[in-house]
C-alpha cells in the first residue's frame, strides 16, 4: 500500500515517523515537500521536492505511482495545494484526509484583531502601531510594502525578497521559540504591534503570550477552510487510525497495517 503525505510540517514528519516503524512493513510512504524552505528537516521514507503541476499533474502522479491514500498535512495556509489535492483525489477516487493542527484561540487579556488576508492585516496596522513584528513568513511581504511610515521586524526561515517594506530588519530564525526569548525580542526592538497567521501549534505560540503580557495588539490572519467534503483530524495518531481503517480490507488476515 502506498501513502502520499503532502508535508512540510511537524505533524507530517511525525506521521511519517509513525508509518515508518518496523511494525508497518507493508506501507510505502512518499513525502512531498513544496521546496520553499532551504535545508528542510527531512522525514523518513521516500521524499520528493517540488510541485506536481496543478490538479491534473497531481492526479496523474497518483495514478502513475499507484497511490492508495493521500494525507494533506501541509501548512494550514497552503491553500492551493490543499485545493488541488481535493480535486485530484475526487478525480482519481483516492481517499484523502486533511491533518491540521488546531488553531489558536484568544484568552483573557489578548488584544486580537482578526484579518481575512495579508492585505486586510496591512490595512489595520497604521491605527495600531508603528513598529511591527511581522511573523507571516518571507512570502507575501508585498502586502506591506506600501507602508512607508511603519518599521518592520520580519522573522522568517529564509531571507525574503522584493517587494518588501522599505523600513525593515530581517531576523532569520526557525522555531520553536521560547517565551523568554520572545519577551526579550519585543523589548529590544520596541515592538508595539504583532502580526501573525493562525498557524496553531506550540512552536511559535510564545509570541502570543509575550504580546499579551506586554499589552500589545496582535493582528491574527484567519486560516483558510479545508476543502468541502474532506475529513479532518488534528493529530498524527488519528491520521494513523484513519489509514489503518482504509487499508485493513486490503491486507491478508492477521497482517499488521
Amino acid at each position: 500500500m502506498h501513502v502520499l503525505i503532502l508535508g512540510g510540517t511537524t505533524e507530517a514528519r511525525r506521521l511519517a515517523e509513525s508509518l515508518a516503524e518496523p511494525v508497518r512493513p507493508n506501507l510505502r510512504v512518499t513525502n512531498s515537500l513544496a521546496g520553499r524552505v532551504g535545508a528542510p528537516r527531512l522525514p523518513p521514507g521516500e521524499v520528493r521536492v517540488g510541485g506536481f503541476g496543478g490538479t491534473e499533474g497531481l492526479a496523474r502522479w497518483l495514478r502513475e505511482h499507484a497511490v492508495d491514500a493521500v494525507v494533506d498535512a501541509t501548512h494550514p495556509f497552503a491553500g492551493t495545494i490543499s485545493s488541488n489535492a481535493a480535486s485530484a483525489a475526487a478525480a482519481t477516487g483516492v481517499p484523502l484526509l486533511a491533518l491540521r493542527r488546531p488553531g489558536w484561540a484568544p484568552v483573557p487579556g489578548d488584544l486580537w484583531h482578526e484579518a481575512g488576508s495579508l492585505e486586510e492585516a496591512a490595512g489595520l496596522l497604521p491605527a495600531l502601531g508603528g513598529r511591527v513584528f511581522l511573523t507571516t513568513g518571507r512570502l507575501g511581504l508585498a502586502a506591506f510594502a506600501a507602508l512607508d511610515d511603519l518599521w518592520f521586524l520580519v522573522r522568517s526561515v529564509d531571507a525574503p525578497g522584493a517587494p518588501a517594506p522599505a523600513r525593515m530588519e530581517v531576523l532569520l530564525d526557525r522555531g520553536p521559540f521560547t517565551l523568554d526569548g520572545e519577551r526579550e525580542l519585543l523589548l529590544r526592538h520596541a515592538v508595539d504591534v504583532v502580526v501573525t497567521k493562525d498557524s496553531g501549534g506550540h512552536a511559535t505560540a510564545p509570541k502570543l503570550t509575550a504580546a499579551r503580557e506586554a499589552g500589545l495588539p496582535v493582528v491574527v490572519i484567519r486560516r483558510p477552510r479545508v476543502p468541502e467534503g474532506v475529513p479532518v483530524v488534528t493529530g498524527p495518531g488519528a491520521a494513523v487510525d484513519w489509514l489503518t481503517e482504509r487499508f485493513r480490507p486490503l491486507l491478508p488476515p492477521g497482517t499488521p497495517p
